[in-house]
């Protein structure tokens, strides 16, 4: 049993204030302190520019030129036996450094080694894809254009994956706005068309539990259920069917036989 921890106001105030905070670097130890990693690291230097490297968390970490990263991993698959693609993504380095660091995590089952190569791009710089050596690179690559607008070459698809496609911004962003639903609702009404046009647009609806019952696909209409993308002729029978509204009151349904409208008809 675990010894319990008192979790009063826990959530109460972040350990930092920064925004921009960075946290303490794990220690660093010379590649040649690893006879498999020294190894690998000196095929790689025999063929490709290496800016830096280091062993950390028992993996070795290798700083390459990004037009090499295609060919760097193409080499470790195929001469290194670091077989998979575990993972990869950025991290956001805009604010310092005006770009971003790109990673990719490698695993060799055969020699029970894990080695990433990073590498660092300017802002709005791409990358190439490497989706044609590793088929998992395909999602991840979305994502993290989805995520933070970084864009790979030669990819076969390359759309947002999480986010609408006429999403505007890129949430992972550390200037993305992170001031609530109040500042959400008004977003992209204000960068896209501005502010000007709040009146005449109105905020983004962002309550994920609401039904609108007047949906253009007719799908799921309180008090009229329809299946999905029904179109209305104007000769459906009527249909009655009583369902709580705002207020707790309690209003009929029914459908207008000689129109695409619904009126209501307040019983208590």
């Amino acid at each position: 049993m675990r010894a319990y921890k008192a979790k009063d106001n826990v959530q109460a105030k972040a350990y930092y204030t920064d925004r921009f905070y960075k946290s303490p670097q794990v220690p660093k130890s010379p590649p040649e302190s690893d006879e498999v990693f020294n190894a690998d690291l000196e095929a790689i230097k025999s063929k490709f520019e290496v800016l830096d490297s280091f062993i950390q968390v028992e993996q070795l970490v290798v700083f390459i030129n990004p037009q090499d990263n295609y060919k760097v991993l193409e080499f470790m698959r195929d001469e290194l036996e670091y077989s998979q693609l575990s993972e990869m993504s950025a991290i956001d380095w805009i604010a310092d450094r005006g770009g971003f660091e790109v990673f990719y995590q490698m695993l060799s089952m055969n020699k029970r080694k894990r080695v990433r190569i990073k590498m660092f791009i300017e802002d709005g710089e791409a990358v190439n894809s490497v989706e044609k050596l590793f088929r998992c690179a395909d999602w991840s690559e979305r994502e993290m254009f989805d995520m933070f607008g970084i864009e790979a070459n030669n990819h076969p698809f390359m759309k947002r994956i999480l986010m609408p496609y006429d999403w505007s911004g890129h949430p992972l962003l550390k200037t993305y706005p992170l001031q609530g639903d109040e500042a959400a609702a008004w977003y992209e009404v204000d960068k896209i068309y501005g502010k000007e046009a709040r009146e005449e647009i109105g905020p983004e609806i962002r309550d994920t539990a609401r039904v609108d019952r007047y949906d253009s696909d007719r799908f799921s209409r309180l008090g009229h259920e329809v299946p999905k993308g029904t179109k209305i002729t104007g000769d459906e029978p009527e249909v009655v069917q009583p369902y709580q509204e705002e207020g707790g009151v309690f209003l009929i349904k029914k459908f207008d036989r000689d129109s695409t409208t619904i009126v209501d008809d307040p019983q208590r």
